[in-house]
């Protein structure tokens, strides 16, 4: 009648056995990756209901703006797309002119980018995991590894997928690396996050490297993970210390992880090289629309 149970020690180690058990098969074989999904199903309407009151919040606070400070926005937004207008222009004079050069090299190969707006729902910054949630998964055609941008720069890549939302890691994590090159003079290297929301080590780069503060790192294109040619970061600080192998190189990104509400997924589309007769002429192959989608800028 007065028989005990486990004592509270013991019911410690048997629940500590258990959770570091279930991490490794979850690390090694994946096993928790159905209930997981599932988990992320069911609470799905808990996260969209909490997500109201502050939707209404923001819905109120713009109804609510004076009409001077929306003359004001619409002034700005006005002189701001007049900018990027002009922009565009120079845009679509140099994609012209590459487009001949490709055809003077004989090739007829292009790559054009589709991409797609989500919103941040959840964030999370603190030094030993930087990443973000975003209310678009697989149902929307998002997958692991894929490119997250802002309207400014490269912000991340898609770590965890599930049917409604997906997790985003930024490129100042700890565990994020990404090919990057000077624009400059196309010096290649490896940007690594450094826990910081506001920096980026470089820390592959001799004393002898031909790299100096302001320089703009773009992507690489190397590793299949980034689209080549979109901005990351900029160069802050460059110390070079006689008899040590490496210089200590920052940068400090651009896009604004901290503040950024609106992402932009991105899809590469290769077509492959296409070799004409010489009496044909190279056609550009048409991107299929794609319903929600805009174009990449």
């Amino acid at each position: 009648m007065f028989a005990e149970g486990p004592s509270q020690g013991a019911r410690l180690i048997v629940a500590m056995i258990l959770s570091i058990l279930l991490m490794v098969l979850d690390h090694r074989f994946h096993q928790t990756e159905t209930l997981r999904s599932t988990l992320t199903v069911l609470t799905y309407p808990i996260q969209f209901l909490a997500e109201v009151p502050s939707d209404i919040g923001r819905w109120v606070s713009d109804a609510l703006q004076s009409r001077s400070d929306l003359q004001t926005r619409n002034k700005q937004l006005l002189h701001d797309n007049l900018k990027l207008r002009a922009e565009l222009q120079q845009t679509a004079a140099l994609q012209a002119e590459n487009e001949r050069l490709r055809d003077l090299l004989g090739s007829a190969y292009k790559i054009g980018n589709r991409v797609l707006v989500a919103e941040l729902s959840a964030m999370d910054l603190d030094p030993f995991r930087q990443q973000v949630v975003i209310n678009k998964g697989s149902r929307s055609g998002v997958y692991e590894g894929q490119a997250v941008l802002d309207a400014h720069a490269v912000m991340g890549q898609v770590t965890h997928v599930s049917p409604f939302t997906s997790t985003v890691l930024l490129i100042t994590d700890v565990e994020h690396s990404l090919p990057v090159q000077v624009l400059r003079n196309g010096l290649r290297t490896i940007a690594v996050g450094s826990g910081r929301i506001n920096r980026l080590e470089l820390p592959y780069l001799p004393n002898n490297a031909d790299i100096r503060s302001e320089d703009l790192l773009v992507t690489s294109g190397l590793g299949g993970k980034f689209p080549p040619g979109y901005p990351v970061a900029r160069i802050i600080e460059v110390k070079r210390q006689p008899g040590k192998p490496f210089a200590t190189v920052v940068a400090q990104p651009l896009a604004q992880l901290d503040r950024t509400r609106e992402v932009l997924l991105v899809w590469e589309i290769s077509v492959p090289p296409q070799f004409p007769d010489q009496e044909e002429t190279p056609v550009a192959n048409p991107q299929r629309p794609v319903e929600n989608e805009a174009a990449a800028p």
